[in-house]
């Protein structure tokens, strides 16, 4: 059993054809069937579904291309090893972030990160806690940016506090006020996101709605969103109002002629962002490395966690 038959059968899994398979391994597609077969007997066991399309795992072959991702993640690890040894930020680091915080805060700082770390590869994607959780304890990502402490079985870093803010249309009783509480939000016209983002549960407990409100808002419209920007142009257009964390208020917002940015009280809700990861040594210079670009981008009103530096 080599390294390369197992990039084989997972390239075959991934693409669900032989021919594919064979042209991302940059191999013929007899070369990649003969070294399948190869694993097949060695194995004893037949790993692909010859008969169907897309080509499917069978039973045991689920189970080894499970295993073979692991055993090439793992065997790609070595390479990385002694750089890391000496603090060298050199390799791949994956990261998955949230859509309600990936646009407002990359930017920021990713730019730098790759002047000042050339030998640095940086892989993003967006997408919603739960897919990124899953992946993280998969490790097909390296850390992940979340909003919430549901993965106790994850190393949680905690980076920052952002706080929520309220955008209210200028009609909107709310618009006259310097501040607001909790206590002060409506519950009928409040325009947010959809259940999959963790912010549409924090919106529904400061505004102290049941969750069967669901994502409605406004005179009988419903609205099942997963982009903030939507909710900003819905307040500057028309009606109500939605809960914005600090790094999504663009400065333009901040004097809209349509909408009013109304901060909170203090002590002020805020989300706080987690950085998590299975293994705290995975990748240890090229995670720093990340987190120090990351925190020096932040603004003022973004508030740095104590515990938010160097790992031991």
């Amino acid at each position: 059993m080599t390294l390369t038959q197992l990039a084989y059968a997972v390239a075959v899994d991934t693409h669900g054809h032989f021919g594919r398979a064979a042209d991302a391994c940059y191999v013929t597609q007899p070369a990649l069937s003969m070294q399948i077969r190869k694993l097949e007997r060695e194995l004893g066991a037949v790993l692909f579904d010859r008969t169907r399309t897309p080509v499917v795992p069978t039973e045991v072959g689920r189970m080894v291309v499970e295993q073979a991702r692991v055993v090439l993640r793992e065997a790609a690890r070595v390479a990385e090893l002694r750089g890391e040894a000496a603090g060298a930020t050199t390799g791949t680091l994956r990261v998955g972030v949230l859509p309600t915080l990936g646009p407002y805060l990359l930017p920021r700082f990713v730019h730098a990160l790759a002047r000042r770390h050339p030998q640095l590869e940086l892989v993003l994607e967006e997408g919603l806690t739960a897919d990124l959780l899953e992946r993280v304890r998969g490790e097909t990502l390296d850390v992940a940016l979340i909003a919430t402490d549901e993965a106790p079985d994850l190393v949680p870093r905690p980076l920052f506090d952002e706080p929520l803010m309220a955008y209210v249309s200028r009609g909107h009783p709310l618009a006259a006020r310097d501040a607001v509480a909790p206590e002060d939000l409506p519950r009928e016209d409040f325009w947010l996101l959809s259940e999959a983002h963790c912010l549409h549960a924090q919106t529904l407990q400061l505004c102290q709605a049941p969750d069967a409100a669901g994502p409605s808002c406004t005179r009988g419209i419903s609205l099942r969103s997963g982009n903030l920007e939507t909710l900003k142009r819905l307040v500057e257009n028309g009606e109500g109002f939605t809960l914005l964390p600090a790094l999504a208020v663009e400065d333009h917002r901040r004097d809209h002629p349509a909408a009013r940015l109304v901060p909170f009280a203090e002590p002020a809700p805020t989300r706080r962002i987690r950085l998590v990861r299975r293994r705290v040594y995975l990748k240890r210079p090229l995670v720093e490395a990340f987190v120090d670009s990351l925190l020096a981008s932040l603004p003022p009103e973004v508030r740095v966690h104590p515990t938010a530096g160097p790992t031991a």
